[in-house]
């Protein structure tokens, strides 16, 4: 009987964290959670908005640390070290130093490190199931070990996904190199004056060419251009503030042959870049049309948008990372229902990947600089503009920035649409047709000479 309480207390030893020397469960405990958490702060706190490789390094060192710190205090302080956390300590600090140093923009790696990971995950598991006997091993690092597996088979099925069908069906239009980096143009119709399409923040031509640009193709000529990184546009050198992104498409208009003056139909954050095009370039510049535009005081005099900056600059800046998982095809797989079919998909294949987001990244880190170089712009004089507002969802200070706007100009009117969204104004059909009908008011008071006139919403 005292030999059976003996092997009994063995295997209870065995089982659980050992009594004699530490608490092994805890040490693991602390070092993953410990890791986990320093990955969160480094994103939210001094790093918080930087470009991918920043963001993407400093995760993967925060890992390596916690791997280190794992087999560090359960060499020194328990009866079960695990030396095995020294591999992939070592390996994510390689990667972390890797994506630091050299900066990596493409997807030339998503073959090779899914695989590796798995590999990695595999022999993780062995080597924990053999060393580490305690419940811990189920219960706080199996689900690491999960996560780890899952993240390289999103890797995967994206790279597998942009390199079997990037974007569906063909170009439209043509790249034009406007200096270091080619935008992309696709112009249709006929007539003058041109109108040329500014799409909202974060969002590839297909937005636009969806349902106004064939609406406005009807009565003259239109353009539609993806912003460098967008679409099927280059990336930019670097990230580009509102003046540059003005003059890469006064490049763009005239190196394409379309010549102006314009009618500049901007969404959103698109309204900043016209506002910016028509202060540097007022003589090519016939008429404007702000589609539920961001206003360049928005930062200072409405109460909710610092919060809403400081939200959306850290979660940008995150997305481009979680791309290269497959999360933006989880995200964006099912959105843009309200779109015809070819710029449904368009948009579901562009915006899921990472470098869309990095260009939505590159954006919202320029943003307030946009702005503050489009409040330069302090009068339009008589030039026809149309302000379209949506009032459906909109912050209590958003009104009163559209009738600012429509102030710029003697000669314009505030359409407001009470039942549309922010997003509906280009995106869905019936309220996109308004948005065509302000496009297509400015081109006939332009054309036959007479003032805007005012329309109920």
């Amino acid at each position: 009987m005292h030999a059976n309480s003996v092997t009994k207390a063995n295997n209870h030893t065995t089982s659980t964290d050992s009594p004699t020397r530490g608490h092994v469960g805890r040490i693991v405990t602390l070092a993953i959670v410990g890791g986990l958490v320093g990955a969160v702060v480094v994103v939210i706190g001094p790093f918080a908005g930087a470009e991918e490789q920043v963001i993407t390094g400093s995760v993967l060192a925060t890992f390596a640390c916690s791997w280190w710190l794992l087999a560090f205090l359960t060499d020194r302080l328990t009866d079960q070290p695990q030396r095995w956390a020294l591999v992939p300590a070592a390996a994510m600090a390689v990667a972390a130093a890797t994506m630091l140093v050299v900066a990596p923009t493409g997807n030339d790696l998503g073959w090779v490190w899914p695989p590796a990971l798995l590999v990695l995950v595999a022999w993780m598991v062995t080597r924990s199931r053999h060393d580490l006997r305690s419940r811990t091993r189920v219960l706080v690092l199996y689900p690491v070990f999960a996560a780890l597996a899952l993240s390289a088979l999103g890797g995967m099925y994206e790279t597998y996904r942009e390199s079997s069908d990037p974007t569906p069906g063909q170009m439209p239009g043509q790249l034009i190199d406007v200096g270091g980096h080619s935008l992309h143009i696709n112009c249709t119709g006929t007539g003058s004056p041109t109108v040329v399409l500014e799409p909202g923040l974060g969002e590839p031509s297909p937005m636009m060419a969806a349902w106004i640009a064939p609406n406005v193709a009807t009565t003259t000529r239109v353009c539609v251009y993806d912003r460098a990184g967008r679409g099927w546009s280059e990336s930019a050198p670097h990230p580009r503030d509102g003046e540059q992104t003005a003059t890469d498409l006064h490049t763009l208009l005239a190196r394409a042959g379309e010549p102006g003056p314009y009618v500049l139909a901007g969404h959103s954050v698109g309204g900043i870049y016209v506002l910016n095009f028509a202060k540097l370039f007022p003589d090519d510049v016939a008429g404007v049309v702000l589609l539920d535009s961001m206003h360049p005081e928005q930062y200072t005099r409405m109460a909710s948008w610092p919060a809403f900056y400081e939200v959306f600059r850290r979660g940008s800046a995150v997305m481009p990372s979680l791309a290269r998982l497959g999360i933006g095809q989880l995200v964006y797989g099912s959105e843009f229902s309200d779109l015809p079919a070819p710029q449904r998909d368009q948009e579901r294949a562009f915006l899921a990947t990472p470098r869309h987001q990095r260009s939505v990244r590159d954006e919202f880190s320029e943003i307030r600089t946009a702005m503050n170089q489009a409040a330069r712009l302090e009068a339009l004089d008589d030039l026809p503009i149309i302000v379209v507002s949506a009032e459906r969802g909109a912050d209590r200070d958003w009104q009163p920035m559209q009738d600012d706007l429509a102030s710029l100009s003697t000669n314009s009117a505030n359409w407001t649409l009470p039942d549309a969204t922010h997003a509906m104004v280009v995106e869905d059909e019936t309220t996109a047709d308004r948005s065509s009908e302000a496009i297509l008011d400015v081109v006939s008071a332009i054309r036959t000479r007479t003032p805007i006139t005012a329309r109920e919403g």
